[in-house]
């Protein structure tokens, strides 16, 4: 009987050390869990200040072009009304009307390159232009017509 209560102790101890080495490995995954549940915390607050830093930088934005405008507007008005008010010589502003004009018809730079035209020239009033429906061909060439 003796074997038996020896070897019911011994049982018992082996069973006590397997339960405290499953529960302390139990403790390690917990522990694991634990600090992953704390930085996953962590990522989601500095994610929610992030995206509260982005709010407020485009909103403060949205207020500093509100008044960049409102401020472009005011200098524009002040600068039409200085105008209106100090320039009332008609005669400048038609010359000036007419110089913008003859300008813009003349267009040739001063180094004697034109831009490019989207139709040819003619050299002469008595010349076909480029729009004529005969322009390019001879007087007996007729063209053909055919059908498909």
């Amino acid at each position: 009987m003796t074997n038996l209560i020896l070897a019911a102790i011994a049982a018992l101890v082996v069973g006590i050390v397997i339960g405290v080495l499953v529960s302390r490995s139990g403790q390690t995954t917990n522990l694991r869990q634990r600090r992953v549940e704390q930085q996953i915390e962590e990522l989601r607050s500095e994610y929610t200040r992030y995206q509260a830093q982005v709010n407020e930088h485009f909103m403060e934005s949205a207020h500093l072009l509100r008044r960049f405008n409102d401020a472009y507007r005011d200098v524009n008005l002040h600068m039409a009304r200085g105008a209106n008010r100090l320039c009332n010589d008609e005669e400048w502003m038609d010359e000036l009307e007419r110089e913008t004009a003859r300008a813009r018809l003349e267009d040739v730079r001063e180094d004697g390159v034109e831009p490019p035209r989207d139709y040819a020239p003619k050299s002469g009033p008595e010349e076909k232009g480029t729009l004529a429906e005969d322009f390019g061909l001879k007087k007996g060439n007729k063209p053909s017509t055919s059908k498909a």
